[in-house]
């Protein structure tokens, strides 16, 4: 992981596979900053993102919460998609998250607001950094818990009481006990023509959302919803590297099983037949310019005739142009698009789960805070009629 100093939002950041990458990588993070060093880290693959946002006073924690990564280390935190409280994680993993986050705070002896990102793969539970200041995640954790973390942090800072404020502490268990909230990011790659929609280590959302559910398999779908993404109608194309090729099995043949029908592109189509997943066989974009024959990914994604497309590269790629072409022409033509295997497999366990029980999630229908402004009446809003707000 190449990272020059002093970026905000992972700029220029990047994860160098080989000798090539690191030298193009170092090139590039030299023209970002000349004057200060790089730093080079060794990247985890296949690891979940932990992070605690707490607030602490002469070093002790008064306040916390744990919350988990859909997708793995390696997608900006800004990008993820955070659960809380988190579904997946062990109690061994929470415990170490807890026991690292109380070391930390008393050795730098913070008062305030701290944000502390970790990675997890096996036993080892490790610190990523330790940021001293409130995150973007503090309003979400703070409506979440049911308390407000910025005027207990702000209460810390001038030495102010913060006893009666039933702040959750690292031995807070179960809260909240009756619900999850899922936050989703927003995106604005329609407004950015030619860029590469996909997930990294460097932040691209220019927004964000949060939904509660029962579950959170429920929470997940409305924000995600709520983001703007539409729920596929009938047809969805599929086209994944190899290495997904068994966890795309899993998934494709849930919504196989719901009645949509699946499209891919060669590799994965042959995978997909060979584990007895019904699908059609569609050409890469580039095959159309080569005048082969027979159903166009890009033409169908053009033509409206796929409501989904799940494209999932990797540094092993090699059909570069094609996948690009894929997701861009997605994005273009306003077809929802997913890029991270674990949120495809939250996708589709959320699906399946609702499909399969229809009519038992509620609110499954978002509003933009306009149209619900226009359906309030006079009564129900806090503001006066008049008030602009």
């Amino acid at each position: 992981l190449v990272r020059p100093s002093y970026v905000l939002s992972g700029a220029a950041m990047n994860v160098a596979w080989n000798d090539e990458q690191l030298r193009a990588c170092l090139d590039e993070a030299t023209e970002v900053s000349q004057e200060h060093p790089v730093v080079i880290s060794d990247f985890i693959e296949g690891a979940a993102e932990i992070e605690m946002d707490a607030v602490a006073n002469n070093g002790d924690i008064i306040a916390a919460a744990i919350h988990e990564h859909i997708e793995n280390a390696g997608v900006h935190s800004g990008d993820a998609t955070l659960v809380l409280p988190p579904q997946n994680l062990t109690a061994y993993q929470k415990q170490r998250v807890r026991d690292a986050t109380r070391k930390i705070a008393k050795r730098l002896n913070i008062t305030g607001p701290l944000n502390i990102q970790f990675v997890a793969k096996g036993t080892d539970v490790m610190c990523i950094e330790c940021n001293v200041r409130a995150s973007r995640s503090f309003p979400f954790v703070s409506k979440t818990m049911g308390v407000d973390f910025i005027e207990a942090a702000t209460r810390a800072m001038v030495n102010a009481d913060t006893s009666e404020m039933n702040l959750p502490g690292l031995d807070t268990r179960n809260r909240p006990a009756n619900f999850v909230g899922v936050k989703a990011p927003m995106f604005s790659f329609t407004r950015l023509r030619g860029s590469d929609p996909v997930l990294g280590v460097e932040m691209a959302s220019t927004g964000e959302v949060a939904c509660y559910g029962s579950n959170k398999e429920e929470a997940f779908l409305k924000s995600l919803l709520s983001t703007g993404f539409q729920m596929p109608k009938k047809n969805i194309l599929i086209s994944v590297q190899e290495k997904f090729i068994d966890d795309a099995t899993h998934c494709v043949y849930q919504l196989h099983e719901l009645g949509y029908k699946i499209y891919a592109t060669k590799k994965t189509a042959d995978a997909l037949k060979k584990n007895e997943v019904p699908c059609e066989m569609v050409g890469y974009p580039t095959e159309k310019i080569n005048g082969c024959e027979g159903p166009n990914a890009v033409d169908m994604i053009k033509s409206k005739s796929i409501c989904l497309v799940v494209n999932i590269p990797t540094h092993e790629s090699t059909r570069l142009e094609d996948n690009y072409l894929m997701r861009r022409t997605a994005v273009d033509f306003g077809i929802p698009l997913l890029t991270n295997m674990n949120l495809v497999k939250c996708f589709t366990d959320a699906v399946y789960k609702y499909e399969m029980d229809a009519g038992k999630m509620i609110g499954l229908h978002p509003k933009t805070l306009f149209e619900h402004y226009a359906s309030e009446t006079d009564s129900d809003a806090w503001t006066h009629p008049a008030e602009y707000h």
